[in-house]
């Protein structure tokens, strides 16, 4: 994708395109600062084994690493960071949904959902 940013990862890359950075610009616009970043883990559950979570947050933790690409923050633990290196995070928009969207090389199966997979 031409308008991503890649971040240094574990042992690859974590990508974050422009669509997901201005989604979250725009969801931070009025929040006090410091401004919070988009947290990004894979949870145990859904469809296939493993889910992604995507929330606010400001808090790090010991084991999070931080990342910056396009004017934001995203912040991922490190068991997380594994199951996704060499991901690309994104947000689309079409006329079933809006959300954040995550594709993930690692994954060898995925749930119609989205959001459930397998590695």
């Amino acid at each position: 994708m031409t308008d991503a940013q890649t971040l240094p990862a574990a042992s690859g890359a974590l990508t974050v395109s422009e669509a997901c950075a201005a989604r979250v610009r725009t969801l931070i616009a009025d929040e006090p600062a410091p401004a919070p970043m988009l947290r990004v883990i894979v949870d145990g559950g859904g469809c296939s084994g493993f889910q992604y979570r995507f929330d606010l947050d400001r808090v790090v933790a010991d084991d999070d690493r931080v990342f910056e690409a396009h004017g934001i923050r995203v912040v991922v633990d490190e068991a997380s960071l594994e199951v996704l290196d060499g991901s690309e995070i994104d947000y689309v928009e079409d006329l079933m949904a809006a959300a954040f969207t995550i594709r993930n090389p690692n994954a060898t199966a995925t749930c119609g959902c989205g959001t459930s997979f397998a590695v």
